[in-house]
């Protein structure tokens, strides 16, 4: 199985799917094939641009972004460059600022040379500008590269901003095969945490009755046999185990460009990450890349749903209890710090966690619960299974291994779905009052020899 054949059938046209919608793509092109970085003005002058704003940090400028320079040099196309002195970049205020001061009036395209970071701040910035904007990846590190999301990270929060897709996704296999390995292996994380998103998609289908795509889930499981075909290749780095792997993390914001929103993609694993991703930076921590934290968050969420699966909830006894909401407010002002108060206004603004909309949630998941066990018995991997493939590909499965402590896991379960306003796992914990007894267990469990 490759994405190879399947990503040129998504472009340039509409597709009236059995859910109901349309779903289309503004992505015109993609090109991941040996070359690619030479063929970057040919694509430019292609798509009608002419005067090119292109944007890399130091590390990504060394891995592609003199040789992009030099070839729209050579090819007479007009542009300036921007390189972001930091070695680990924030995509934060402070960024899109520098952004915002480099860019020159007449500019008509913006060409992020990168991967994660770099390509949400030009598709965040380009979009606030009216402009397009295109992506030569420098690394196969995340599955955002042609979603419709930007995520950044503003007053503390990590948050993400409706923006807009790509018009093109180069990628040459040479250069990305050469990626440092963790960011090889965190694009492996971030499609591995489709297993547990999907589940979470599925439950918010079946008790909050949330828009759901059969169509869209199987193109995410595709980029998902994708990957798990092609491991041990990509732990060798071969160049066409690797382009394969940039082909199903494509395939995976494609699938969210066709949704809207990163639904499909991104779910309780996610929430735990961005958690995490928070903690360290309040903190002034080293950063983890994103798809490292993600694939061990899955672990974290594969655990909840295995001991989720053999619950016999007693759904009266969920109805009766009367949450502490001031020992959850002090939770929230202790350990989101300077991020409480956005976290605070979200839930005055959505109220997900008032008891109105739990008991009316808990009513439907007694009449559904043997179709939500049917359901995780069906989705949900082998926990074990998975952490086997995963140690085999070098890739961390405990959180001690990317310096996460337990107090940090336990509190992430507790309130890592307090990040943003999407049903997952972490809420049906909280509905049936077990969310700090799962913190606990999963605390235990990575703290297991």
């Amino acid at each position: 199985m490759t994405a190879s054949s399947n990503l040129s059938q998504y472009l340039g046209q509409e597709m009236h799917c059995a859910c109901g919608r349309t779903h289309s793509t503004d992505l015109k092109k993609i090109d991941i094939e040996a070359g690619a970085l030479q063929r970057l003005p040919q694509t430019i002058e292609e798509l009608g641009y002419q005067n090119v704003f292109v944007v890399c940090d130091v590390n990504t400028w060394e891995a592609a972004g003199r040789a992009a320079e030099q070839e729209l040099t050579d090819a007479g196309i007009s542009h300036y460059v921007l390189v972001f002195p930091e070695k680990e970049l924030v995509p934060d205020e402070q960024a899109v600022g520098k952004m915002m001061e480099a860019y020159e009036k007449g500019t008509d395209l913006l060409l992020a040379v990168g991967s994660g970071t770099l390509n949400d701040l030009c598709k965040f910035v380009s979009s606030q500008l009216g402009l397009p904007y295109m992506i030569l990846a420098t690394a196969p590190s995340m599955d955002g590269f042609v979603s419709v999301g930007a995520a950044l990270i503003h007053n503390h929060v990590k948050t993400t901003y409706q923006a807009h897709v790509p018009e093109a996704v180069m990628g040459d296999p040479e250069i990305l095969a050469a990626a440092p390995m963790e960011m090889i292996v965190a694009g492996l994380g971030d499609i591995l945490g489709k297993y547990t998103c999907l589940v979470d998609w599925k439950m918010a289908h079946l008790i909050e009755g949330e828009y759901y795509c059969e169509t869209i889930d199987n193109m995410v499981k595709e980029s998902i046999g994708i990957v798990v075909e092609e491991s041990d290749g990509i732990r060798r780095r071969d160049k066409e185990a690797v382009k394969h792997l940039m082909e199903a993390l494509v395939l995976s914001g494609v699938a969210m460009s066709f949704t809207g929103n990163s639904r499909p993609a991104s779910g309780s694993e996610h929430h735990l990450s961005h958690y995490w991703e928070m903690q360290f930076q309040m903190e002034d921590k080293k950063p983890v890349l994103h798809g490292i934290k993600v694939g061990v968050g899955m672990l974290a969420v594969i655990k909840m749903y295995e001991m989720l699966k053999e619950e016999q909830p007693d759904f009266a006894a969920a109805a009766k209890r009367q949450p502490d909401y001031a020992a959850w407010k002090k939770k929230v002002c202790d350990c989101y710090k300077d991020a409480a108060p956005g976290i605070l206004e979200l839930e005055e603004e959505c109220h997900k966690n008032s008891v109105e909309n739990r008991n009316r949630r808990l009513a439907v998941m007694e009449e559904k619960w043997p179709e939500i066990q049917k359901l995780i018995e069906k989705e949900i991997p082998s926990g074990s299974k998975m952490k086997e493939m995963m140690a085999s590909l070098g890739e961390p499965v405990n959180p001690a291994q990317i310096g996460i402590s337990p107090e940090l896991v336990r509190d992430a379960v507790i309130l890592a779905k307090e990040v943003r306003n999407r049903f997952t796992i972490l809420q049906v914990l909280w509905d049936l009052g077990l969310l700090e007894e799962y913190a606990q267990k999963v605390t235990e469990y990575f703290a297991e020899k």
